[in-house]
C-alpha cells in the first residue's frame, strides 16, 4: 500500500511538470507571435525620398541584398515607375568605400527587368542603376504631353531626378569621370543623347545596336513605328518577349506620330526636334570631347541592318572632329559569341555588354 507521502510527493511531482509544460507552452507560443528578425531576409538600403521622386509603400522588390527594384512616382511622368539597381557584392561589408556609376537604358517594348539578361551588368566593381524607360519614352521629353499616356518629359525624369537620387541615396562617386550611360536599341540612342545633353554628368557612353542618327528615314520611321503601336518594328528583345522572335509584347497605347519628337517630315523646318536631337549631328557629336565612347552593332537582320550604317556615320564624323572612339562591328556575330547572329537580341548585347563591362571598370580606376 503506498503511503500518505508518496501520494503527496506524486502530486507535487505532477503539479511541477505541469507547470514546467506549461511554462514552456507559453514561452513557445509567445516566441510564434513575436516579430521575427528575418535574419535570413536580404537587407538593402534606405532611400530617401527626394528631387521630385516618390516611393510606393510595399512595391519594393527585392530578388537580394544586391539586386532589388523601387517604385516612385514623379510629376515628369505619369504613372509608376521602377528604378532597378545592382550594387557590388561587397558593398555592405564596406562601408566607407565609394563606387562609380553606370546607367542602363533598356530597349523598346522592354522594362528594367530586362537588365537580368545580361549578367555582366550585375558588376563587382560597380553600381548599376537600370530606370524605367516606357515602352516608347525614346529618352526624351516629348512635344505632346496630352496623348493618352498623360505627362512624358522622361530625359528629366532621368537627368534631373534619378541621377541625384541615386547620389543622395546610394555611396556614389559623384563625377562625371565615375559616372557612365550604357543603352541598346532605344535605349542606344538614349545613352548617346544623354552623354551628349549632358557631358558635365557623363564621362562614358556606350550604344549598342542604337538608333543613333535621325538623318536617316529608317530610323525615323522606327520612332513612328512605336508611337503607333506597330509591334515588331523596331523591338528589343527582351526577358518579358519571346526569346529570339524579334516581337513585342506591344509598345502600349496608340499616339500621335508627331507626340515625340514632333513632325518627322523635313518640310518647312517642320523637322526642327529631330535635328536638335539627333545624336549624330556634327554640332552634338562636338559635345562628346572628353567622353569615353564605345559603339557596338551587327549588321543581320531588318533592323541591325541599319544601325550599322548609322554607327558608321556616327564614327566617320566623330573621326572629322578628331574625337576618338571606339567602334566594335560583329557583322554576322561568329566572332562575337556563339550565341550570337549579328541581329537585334541579346545574344548579341549580352556578350558585347561582356565585353564592354570590363573595358569600363578600367577606365573607372583610371581615373580614380
Amino acid at each position: 500500500m503506498r503511503t500518505p507521502q508518496f501520494g503527496t510527493r506524486l502530486r507535487g511531482a505532477l503539479w511541477n511538470r505541469a507547470t514546467a509544460v506549461a511554462t514552456g507552452t507559453v514561452a513557445l507560443l509567445a516566441t510564434l507571435a513575436a516579430p521575427t528578425s528575418h535574419a535570413d531576409t536580404p537587407g538593402i538600403p534606405t532611400f530617401t525620398d527626394g528631387y521630385g521622386l516618390t516611393q510606393v509603400a510595399g512595391a519594393t522588390e527585392v530578388h537580394s541584398d544586391t539586386d532589388f527594384s523601387l517604385t516612385v512616382t514623379t510629376g515628369k511622368v505619369s504613372g509608376r515607375h521602377k528604378i532597378r539597381v545592382f550594387l557590388p557584392a561587397d558593398y555592405r561589408a564596406t562601408p566607407g568605400k565609394r563606387w562609380p556609376v553606370a546607367y542602363f537604358l533598356h530597349g523598346g517594348g522592354g522594362g528594367v527587368d530586362d537588365a537580368a539578361a545580361a549578367p555582366s551588368l550585375h558588376s563587382d566593381s560597380m553600381i548599376t542603376v537600370v530606370p524605367d524607360g516606357g515602352l516608347k519614352g525614346w529618352y526624351a521629353d516629348w512635344v505632346m504631353q496630352n496623348t493618352a499616356l498623360g505627362a512624358a518629359n522622361w530625359e528629366t525624369f532621368h537627368l534631373t531626378q534619378v541621377v541625384p537620387f541615386i547620389d543622395a541615396n546610394l555611396r556614389t562617386i559623384a563625377d562625371k569621370d565615375h559616372r557612365a550611360v550604357v543603352g541598346l536599341s532605344m535605349g542606344g540612342y538614349g545613352a548617346l543623347h544623354y552623354a551628349e545633353a549632358r557631358p558635365d554628368l557623363f564621362g562614358h557612353v556606350a550604344s549598342l545596336s542604337g538608333g543613333i542618327d535621325f538623318g536617316m528615314a529608317e530610323i525615323r520611321a522606327a520612332v513612328l513605328a512605336t508611337e503607333l503601336n506597330l509591334t515588331g518594328a523596331w523591338c528589343a528583345v527582351s526577358t518579358s518577349t519571346p526569346a529570339g522572335t524579334g516581337r513585342c509584347t506591344g509598345y502600349g497605347p496608340y499616339v500621335d506620330s508627331d507626340a515625340i519628337f514632333g513632325s518627322p517630315y523635313p518640310i518647312f523646318g517642320a523637322d526642327r526636334v529631330w535635328k536638335a536631337v539627333d545624336p549624330a549631328a556634327p554640332a552634338n557629336l562636338a559635345r562628346l570631347t572628353g567622353v569615353d565612347v564605345t559603339l557596338y552593332t551587327g549588321n543581320r537582320g531588318p533592323i541591325d541592318h541599319f544601325t550599322e550604317i548609322a554607327t558608321n556615320t556616327v564614327k566617320t564624323r566623330m573621326d572629322r572632329l578628331g574625337l576618338p572612339s571606339r567602334v566594335v562591328d560583329y557583322g554576322d556575330g561568329s566572332t562575337l559569341a556563339a550565341s550570337c547572329d549579328g541581329g537585334h537580341n541579346y545574344g548579341c548585347w549580352a556578350p558585347a555588354l561582356a565585353d564592354y563591362v570590363p573595358r569600363l571598370a578600367s577606365a573607372f580606376a583610371a581615373r580614380s
